[in-house]
């Protein structure tokens, strides 16, 4: 295991879970993170595993997708779900965690591992040996140059953007209300309703708000799109998304529209604006946000920020085991390999050493079973049309033999994971 020289370029949620399990299976990890030397704008903390858009790990039910990729992932000893479960804050069905907790809970984990080395540097060439290029979507301009001189061509890339976040003694209780949607059992979101006057005002300063200049070009992710794009896609877009009032009913009354806040750290002092991603300027943002009721006199902590996300096309490049074809010693995992999402980030650096792990074992290449989440968003990545290729997120839709009940779904794709584990590892 000495003789085979590790490292892991970029400290994220894929870089970490990769760096993690091999160093706990005694190889020698060199791990690479440019923070707090060089940060990008959409980075605030120079701890390792940073949360840079939302608090939220989506849903904890395994007849939801992301549901069951995180309990897949269970199975496999993720530090993401370790520390997901010490750091999670009331979010309802959701698994949202205190950002702050969360990075800082990883952080210590990987330096507590005698078998990881931290170096503090933006990687511009690759290193001697194996790279595992964990970067994500904010890669550098300096090593995204390395790596397009290898693939021959610019990568793809999309704009995505971030959420708010507010103080929760800002926020006026007199108007907004504690209530999860559709009853689930606890009063963990805020939220702000509207009248149809208060949402036709809102309304029309938002698609009218100044926008942040962008430098390259406009196009968004549908899964995370601007909610200022969105509202100018038509007056009722926003009240079947975001701001969708069903569910949310007071005293039996149902609001015109709804904002939903959710809680973003472990001591209920912020609270971030579901769906919210904004690429407005900060001085248009405090103006247009400060309509919504409740929010009159709100103190923003964080304004929302819009930033680049790049992702090479994994069909054409990418070999299922996560290596770069053409270059066996070249592994690409998160957001840069095409997947979408903090979860599935995450599952594909992780994922991505137990194929390692078992290469240099000496043994026969045997991917996880199509049948499971993890397996069917890798296939699907590697195997979707090069052309209009886009960042996919865990979803049943691109699953093996799909059945129609969702529990006996996941079941099968536990099982079939057992299995392989008993088998291969």
């Amino acid at each position: 295991m000495e003789k085979n020289i590790i490292n892991v370029i970029g400290a994220g949620l894929a870089g970490c879970e990769c760096a993690l399990y091999l160093a706990k299976r005694g190889y020698k990890v060199h791990l690479y993170e440019q923070k707090p030397l060089v940060k990008s704008p959409a980075h605030h903390s120079s701890d390792f595993a940073e949360l840079v858009c939302s608090n939220s790990l989506k849903s904890k039910n395994l007849d939801n997708a992301c549901g069951l990729l995180k309990e897949e992932m269970k199975l496999f000893g993720s530090i993401m779900m370790e520390a997901s479960s010490f750091s999670s804050v009331p979010s309802g069905n959701a698994l949202s965690v205190d950002r702050n907790i969360f990075s800082s809970y990883i952080t210590s984990k990987v330096k507590e591992q005698e078998n990881i080395v931290i170096h503090y540097e933006e990687v511009k060439e690759l290193k001697e040996g194996i790279n595992i290029i964990a970067t994500g979507p904010l890669t550098s301009p300096s090593l995204s140059q390395t790596l397009q001189n290898m693939l021959g061509e610019e990568f793809l890339f999309f704009f995505d953007a971030a959420a708010p976040i507010v103080t929760k003694d800002s926020i006026d209780m007199n108007i907004a209300y504690k209530k999860s949607r559709y009853e689930q059992g606890d009063d963990s979101y805020i939220n702000c309703p509207f009248t149809k006057e208060e949402y036709e005002l809102f309304y029309n300063e938002l698609i009218n708000g100044e926008i942040a200049k962008l430098h390259e070009f406009d196009k968004v992710f549908e899964g995370c799109m601007p909610i200022e794009v969105m509202a100018k896609r038509g007056e009722k877009t926003l009240r079947f998304g975001p701001l969708k009032p069903k569910g949310l009913e007071k005293n039996g009354v149902t609001p015109y529209a709804v904002l939903q806040l959710r809680q973003d750290n472990e001591e209920g002092t912020l609270y971030n604006l579901v769906g919210f991603q904004t690429n407005l300027t900060f001085k248009e943002q405090k103006r247009i946000f400060h309509l919504i009721p409740g929010l009159a006199n709100a103190e923003f902590v964080r304004y929302g920020l819009m930033h680049r996300n790049t992702f090479i096309c994994a069909p054409k490049y990418l070999n299922k085991d996560f290596s770069l074809k053409g270059h066996n010693n070249v592994y690409v995992v998160g957001q840069l390999c095409g997947v979408e999402g903090y979860v599935e980030s995450a599952m594909s650096g992780l994922l991505c050493a137990i194929y390692l792990d078992l290469k240099l074992q000496g043994k026969e290449f045997v991917r996880v079973p199509d049948c499971s989440m993890m397996g069917s968003l890798i296939n699907y990545i590697c195997n979707a049309k090069i052309k209009n290729f886009a960042p996919m997120n865990a979803n049943f839709g691109i699953m093996f033999n799909v059945l129609k009940d969702k529990m006996m779904v996941a079941d099968r794709s536990l099982t079939s994971l057992k299995e392989w584990i008993k088998e291969n590892l």
